[in-house]
């Protein structure tokens, strides 16, 4: 079972969240549902722009907290150099080897 990394933005590209889940679609939900969580503007950050999976928790902890020290433009480069166009991911990407699709909207 793999455990997933992930960047989450708002639709203004404003806040970057950085987090860790085993069920990036659960995850994606979550943030999508919860309004305000980082800001006070009420922008919902739900856009999925970046993930990668890791065999084990142990290594998925130690890439969060690497890119969790990063500064916004290291993680922008991140971002822009898998998803130039910052496009959703939730939509159009595989999230588990079963291959089922994540039905987020995005």
């Amino acid at each position: 079972m793999s455990t997933y990394v992930y960047i989450l933005t708002d639709s203004n590209r404003k806040c970057l969240h950085v987090g860790m889940t085993a069920d990036l679609c659960q995850a994606a939900a979550a943030y999508r549902e919860l309004t305000a969580l980082f800001s006070d503007t009420g922008s919902t950050v739900s856009r999925l722009v970046y993930h990668e999976a890791h065999p084990t928790e142990t290594a998925a902890l130690a890439r969060f907290n690497e890119l969790s020290r990063y500064t916004r433009m290291q993680k922008e480069r991140l971002i822009r150099r898998y998803n130039p166009n910052w496009i959703s991911l939730s939509r159009t990407a595989t999230f588990s080897v079963t291959r089922r699709h994540c039905a987020v909207a995005g």
